[in-house]
């Protein structure tokens, strides 16, 4: 089933064009990898998806709805919500006031999903009445995924989800993403760790200078020769 559909996407910051008839699609129940290198467009696209950046042509579906354009806040109540680059976590605020922030477009249940949350990374609990800027690194990573899901999404982004943490931090990071995503959230994962994002995703697309340039199943991808040269040094 259809969960997402990105069709012929256009926009840019100003007068300068980033992405080029971006075509997207994901799948109820599928993690879904964006590669490419910096300055691609990645980041670009996942602020159009929630609404942060104004659609110049193009549409996006969201369970058959179309979503295009439509404000932050209403995506967010729709069902999709972004754990964005660098964290961006509250840090003069508290792991449990950062938390309830993260729930401002669903009040009810709020007890159900902090434990929930909670149960996910034991560690936020510890540390739930400590500063976001006191935290570790993948701490706060942990603490940015877990704000996004307070929200219930139907469909999680995560933007970098690995930038700047140790190989262990990363590792549980991924067993993380592979239990949100059997809990029955879909994933979009923007990721630099190209080898890492292929074997935890059922598809990928490859973006270079704002357009899609490769696509398919991961593990086809994985020995793909183009990927191989470029992106995994072989």
């Amino acid at each position: 089933m259809e969960l997402l559909n990105i069709k012929n996407l256009n926009t840019g910051y100003g007068d300068l064009q980033i992405l080029r008839n971006i075509s997207l699609r994901i799948n109820k129940g599928e993690i879904v990898a964006l590669l490419g290198s910096n300055g691609a467009g990645k980041s670009t696209l996942m602020r159009s998806i929630v609404g942060r950046l104004r659609v110049w042509s193009g549409e996006i579906v969201f369970k058959g709805q179309n979503i295009t354009n439509l404000p932050p806040e209403k995506i967010v109540k729709l069902g999709i919500s972004l754990a964005p680059e660098r964290r961006r976590i509250f840090s003069g605020m508290t792991v449990k006031e950062n938390l309830e922030i993260g729930a401002y477009q669903r009040r009810n249940g709020f007890k159900e999903r902090i434990e929930k949350v909670f149960s996910i990374f034991p560690r936020l609990y510890e540390r739930r009445n400590h500063l976001g800027g006191d935290l570790s690194g993948g701490e706060q990573q942990m603490l940015a995924i877990g704000r996004a899901l307070m929200n219930e999404p139907d469909l999680l982004l995560i933007d970098e989800c690995s930038l700047g943490l140790a190989p262990t931090i990363v590792e549980n990071i991924i067993e993380v993403i592979k239990e949100i995503n059997k809990s029955g959230v879909s994933l979009l994962i923007v990721e630099q760790d190209v080898q890492m994002a292929l074997e935890i995703s059922n598809r990928a697309y490859v973006m270079e200078v704002g357009e899609i340039t490769i696509s398919g199943e991961s593990k086809k991808l994985i020995n793909d020769a183009r990927i191989k040269e470029s992106y995994l040094g072989m």
